[in-house]
């Protein structure tokens, strides 16, 4: 089943059960990938909605940290929420052993051996662990290894 049916057969079912956090996490999805679609006139493949998808997870991440900051218990708890949600849309993500060693990998692979070459191994990195790992978690790997 694509991603795209899934949301659709998801939205139906928290219509069904009154899960208004669920509905309105969905239809923003949703929303911002017919937006995309209109647009730039095309039709997103299952990589274009997941993107959409990871999007949607990094601006919660990052509202949060705010809200913690600013000690907003209610926004807090609704953004954790909105993420668990966000969370079953995304692939299953790489442990932080298994992302090291792909970083390790593909260093090896390019002959990559100071920082200055952090912009070609980040380059070839990415698409291998792309919706699968933070990017923070995946630079801050890559400089330890670069160093």
């Amino acid at each position: 089943m694509s991603l795209k049916a899934k949301l659709m057969d998801d939205l139906k079912l928290a219509m069904k059960e009154k899960n208004q956090v669920k509905k309105s996490v969905i239809t923003l999805i949703r929303a911002a990938v017919k937006q995309y679609e209109v647009d730039n006139r095309v039709e997103l493949d299952e990589q274009g909605v997941l993107d959409i998808v990871v999007k949607q997870m990094k601006q919660r991440k990052d509202a949060l940290e705010e809200f913690t900051k600013a000690g907003r218990e209610d926004l807090i708890s609704q953004t954790q929420e909105e993420m668990e949600i966000l969370k079953d849309y995304l692939p299953a993500q790489l442990s932080e052993e298994e992302i090291e060693v792909i970083v390790v990998d593909t260093i090896k692979e390019i002959g990559a051996s100071s920082m200055k070459e952090m912009g070609k191994v980040m380059s070839a990195l990415m698409p291998k662990v792309k919706g699968k790992a933070d990017g923070k978690i995946v630079n801050e790997l890559v400089k330890k290894h670069l160093q």
